[in-house]
């Protein structure tokens, strides 16, 4: 069958003519890829977006530029480098978080097993595999953890409580699912 990487942005499926197109190349596939039984992109929130972050930082240069300004004209001119200080540690400290909540966990589930891709805010792409006859879910307290043969995997630690106990539920029933068609309970 097709890898998981049938899905990334070098390849290409052609639903008209069935044929798996990568880089220029074609390779003939008897049959397109089932679909799968489980597959969710998790990835954190980000509340506040580029225009939202614009103007944000434009109230708070205006603030300090007015601030210090005052401080200029009552003699304590001095004061004024450290507005602008905190407006660029300010401005650092969005970027840091912006850079992080690019991350994105990709978790597929299908008649191969299941996978987890990661995509780490560097553009760094981490992939495991899982034998869903193996493979635990564990819902701990602010964790939710894939095991599987004495390892652990953390997935989406950004999550909610809520969001947690919701995607454990929905794995934990199309692990079933899938244990259930394959044989494997």
């Amino acid at each position: 069958m097709l890898p998981l990487s049938v899905t990334s942005r070098r390849f290409s499926w052609s639903k008209r003519t069935g044929l798996l197109y990568a880089q220029g190349m074609t390779a003939i596939v008897d049959q397109p890829p089932a679909p799968p039984a489980f597959q969710v992109v998790l990835y954190p929130n980000r509340s506040l977006g580029s225009r939202g972050f614009a103007l944000l930082m434009g109230s708070i240069v205006l603030v300090s530029v007015v601030v210090g300004a005052g401080f200029a004209l009552a003699g304590a001119w001095p004061v004024t480098g450290f507005f602008g200080l905190d407006v660029l540690l300010i401005y650092l400290a969005f970027r840091w978080n912006f850079r992080d909540s690019s991350r994105a966990d990709f978790i597929r589930l299908d008649e191969h097993g299941l996978s987890v891709r990661r995509i780490m805010p560097n553009g760094e792409s981490l992939e495991w595999q899982f034998e869903t006859a193996w493979v635990q879910v564990v819902v701990e307290k602010r964790r939710l953890l894939l095991r599987s043969h004495g390892k652990e995997l953390v997935i989406g630690p950004y999550l909610t409580g809520a969001e947690r106990a919701s995607l454990a539920d929905a794995l934990k029933a199309a692990i079933r699912e899938h244990r259930a068609a394959s044989g494997a309970a």
